[in-house]
Formats: C-alpha cells, sequence, structure tokens
C-alpha cells in the first residue's frame, strides 16, 4: 500500500476527539486521541502500510464523521464506511465476528473465540481486540467478561460504559 496516502482529520464526539485514517481502500483507523497506545497504533499503522499519514480532505472522512454523529444521536445502528483492516489473518478473524455482534447486544471474549472455531483462543482473541485500530465502528466496546462485567477497553471503561448505555437507551 505504500504508494497510496493514508489521510487524517481529528473528529469531535460526545466521548472525546477522535483520529480518523482512511485512504481509497477505505476507514484504516478510527481511535480515541486519549486511547492508551494512541502512538503506538499510528506507528503501527504507518509500519505496516509504508505510508505517511497526513492531513487533508477525503469522502471517506466525511462519510465517517456524518456517521459517527448519527450513532451518537441515536439515527444509526450500523456503519457504511468501507473498512480497510490492517492486521494478521487471526486478527481479521476475530474483528469480523466483531462486526457480527448486534446492535444493543454484548457477547464474551469466549463467545468470540468458539465464533471464529478455535475455543481455547480467549487469550489471543482479546490480543487481537486490544489491536482493534477501528474503535466504535469495529465494535469492541460489546465485548464482557464471562462473568458478565466489563472489562478492558483501551480507550477506558468509562468510555466502554456509555457506548453499550447508549446502544440500549
Amino acid at each position: 500500500m505504500n504508494d497510496k496516502k493514508i489521510i487524517s482529520r481529528k473528529i469531535n464526539t460526545p466521548l472525546g476527539e477522535m483520529l480518523a485514517c482512511v485512504s481509497d481502500d477505505g476507514l484504516l483507523l478510527f481511535e480515541f486521541t486519549d486511547r492508551k497506545k494512541y502512538e503506538k497504533q499510528i506507528n503501527n499503522l504507518k509500519k505496516i502500510t509504508g505510508s505517511e499519514i497526513v492531513k487533508g480532505n477525503h469522502p471517506f472522512l466525511e462519510q465517517v464523521k456524518i456517521e459517527i454523529n448519527e450513532y451518537f444521536s441515536g439515527k444509526r445502528k450500523t456503519f457504511n464506511i468501507p473498512l480497510f483492516t490492517v492486521g494478521t489473518e487471526f486478527q481479521k478473524s476475530v474483528w469480523n465476528a466483531l462486526l457480527k455482534i448486534p446492535y444493543g447486544n454484548t457477547v464474551s471474549y469466549s463467545d468470540i473465540a468458539k465464533n471464529i472455531g478455535n475455543p481455547k483462543a480467549v487469550r489471543a482473541v482479546a490480543n487481537a481486540i486490544g489491536a482493534n485500530k477501528i474503535a466504535i465502528i469495529i465494535p469492541c466496546h460489546r465485548l464482557i467478561g464471562a462473568d458478565g462485567t466489563l472489562t478492558g477497553y483501551a480507550s477506558g471503561l468509562d468510555k466502554k460504559k456509555v457506548l453499550p448505555d447508549l446502544e440500549i437507551n
């Protein structure tokens, strides 16, 4: 992908500022700027793609801004923005499983491991979820621990609690 540019823009949301990064292939990154290891996610994206990230305008940036605003206002339950995920095949299988979790529902990490046909890979599933570069749209906020409690969220449990509540109210 190194011959393509990655275009970025910061987008304000009710939970804080997020950075969106797109190419002509789709959305590559959508992260809270106060996320743990935020800089590491960006540097990892640059390394994997061999591309620099530059500020600018792109139709996908406008689309993600519209869709995320509709989501937060309760008018959108699914996203149409094309995604361009960068990761291992295992990570992509986990992220695809996350995309199948219906709006307003939660599942456990072990449910995801079973859904991808690898029930013993709960820890690996958790690591893949931690590597997700597309917050909210790839809904890792819909994951709970086996006991039903909220667990780990790189952008903070305070945000993770708000998102499922937003979806069920």
